[in-house]
């Protein structure tokens, strides 16, 4: 199934796509659904109940604020993180629904965490209850945040989300239909994802917006480059990513040469895009928010220094590293996961690491066989990646965890084109592994905190 370059890479708030952005936009949704079925007027009260790994992390995730912003009818990708919409609420325990109607609402009783129960459908679960005055259910909706920020009620999804597919020239549903599309039409995968695009949206919002996302990636990276502090959630982790950056401008400036050095560079973007998310910054997801710093790191190391090993202009690369990475996802998302709570962190990391090989290779010119074997590679040696966040929190291990994806995003590339493409193992494969290695881990290795670094390693 095809999945849009923009539905890849939307924009939202961090600290996670599955468990703030989604819940945000489940949140909205159903008051949107109360106003439709003619419910809102007579709402006095809203219950929310959270589900497995959305209860197990909520807290360090910022489920419960993001719940907040959606049931005040805010949108993810429009919000000012800077203002203290969720302090009024706690203080006062009011809350504005869809900033139209003010009910009674207490985050520590009116949202309930339910960290014992799984729903069948999915590890990230909420339900939304509504009643009128005289407590009088009214509606009644459960939705599943299924990675990337995207979301699905009850009655929609199956293993993957059942939605209406795009109506594109070029569907594909594997490497090998991907392949035999591209050889057919003499065109690169770029070009492919290209007109697809334009299909859905039209040239001209499809060629502002492609690099419109870049543009927002790359300013994730100069803040974190320059933000200094501690990060919230009370692991008192110092932001690592100024510090980097002014040992690099240093050794600059004193012309200390150091052949190992680009990989400080690679290393500094991730870590200021990663921290940008910890703080609640403004990220794009890609494919997730906790995996958000890999290919913008592994993107500005094509353009500040693997440009000159490219056949395109900086402008062209790029364009082809996003479009291209941008289908390597539509794989994943397709055959496997993208969640952490589904598949662990080989669904977050492991992927993006994976887009960023293909979408690096093929900016470096790489061949159809070249950008497989670049995010098999990614992959395969991600494969079992758990996701055990510290305290709940997408600090550690999840931000040197951006870091290390980019180098290794990097190191594909380079053994990819090295061996000329030539590879045993299947990206189609390794995607089927990494969906049947996710489904046999133990569920404390899911992003509930419960296993793993999150359970021997003290945080006071």
């Amino acid at each position: 199934m095809y999945y849009s370059y923009f539905e890849i890479f939307s924009v939202g708030i961090g600290p996670s796509s599955s468990h703030t952005v989604g819940p945000m936009r489940a949140a909205k949704r159903y008051v949107d659904n109360l106003h439709q079925q003619g419910f809102f007027d007579k709402v006095e009260k809203i219950e929310v109940i959270l589900y497995g790994s959305l209860a197990l992390t909520g807290i360090g995730h910022g489920t419960v604020k993001a719940i907040v912003y959606g049931l005040m009818g805010l949108e993810a990708e429009a919000i000012d993180p800077q203002i203290p919409y969720v302090n009024a609420v706690e203080r006062d325990h009011i809350l504005h629904l869809n900033q139209e109607k003010a009910i009674n609402f207490s985050l520590d009783k009116d949202v309930i965490f339910k960290k014992e129960i799984f729903l069948k459908e999915h590890s990230n679960g909420l339900e939304f209850k509504a009643y009128d005055k005289e407590g009088k259910e009214l509606l009644n909706e459960i939705y599943f945040s299924v990675g990337g920020g995207t979301i699905a009620r009850q009655d929609e999804i199956t293993r993957r989300i059942s939605r209406v597919p795009y109506n594109v020239p070029y569907e594909f549903n594997s490497y090998k239909e991907l392949r035999e599309i591209c050889e057919k039409e003499n065109k690169n995968i770029s070009e492919i994802i290209y007109e697809n695009e334009c299909a859905i949206h039209g040239k001209e919002y499809t060629d502002e917006g492609i690099m419109k996302i870049y543009r927002i990636m790359q300013n994730a990276v100069d803040r974190g480059m320059k933000t200094r502090g501690i990060l919230p959630g009370g692991l008192n982790l110092r932001r690592r990513a100024p510090e980097i950056y002014k040992q690099l401008e240093e050794n600059f400036v004193k012309n200390n040469y150091d052949p190992l050095q680009i990989i400080d560079w690679i290393n500094l973007w991730a870590f200021s895009v990663a921290e940008e998310n910890a703080s609640g910054g403004q990220i794009v997801t890609a494919p997730t928010m906790g995996s958000a710093g890999v290919i913008p790191s592994v993107s500005r190391y094509f353009e500040r220094f693997a440009h000159v090993k490219s056949p395109y202009t900086i402008e062209e690369g790029l364009k082809i590293f996003m479009l291209t990475a941008s289908a390597i996802c539509c794989l994943y998302r397709s055959n496997a996961s993208i969640s952490g709570a589904e598949v662990g962190c080989q669904g977050e990391v492991g992927v993006a690491c994976s887009m960023a090989a293909a979408g690096l290779t093929a900016a470096r010119g790489g061949s159809l066989s070249e950008i497989e074997s670049a995010a098999e590679i990614a992959m395969e040696h991600n494969l079992g990646l758990t996701c055990d966040p510290v305290g709940g929190l997408v600090q550690i291990p999840c931000i040197e965890r951006n870091a290390m994806g980019a180098i290794k995003a990097v190191n594909s590339t380079r053994l990819a084109l090295s061996g000329k493409g030539q590879h045993t193992v299947s990206l189609d494969s390794v995607i089927k592994t990494m969906y049947d290695t996710g489904k046999d881990m133990q569920n404390k290795y899911k992003e509930t905190s419960l296993g793993g670094l999150a359970a021997n390693v003290a945080t006071c």
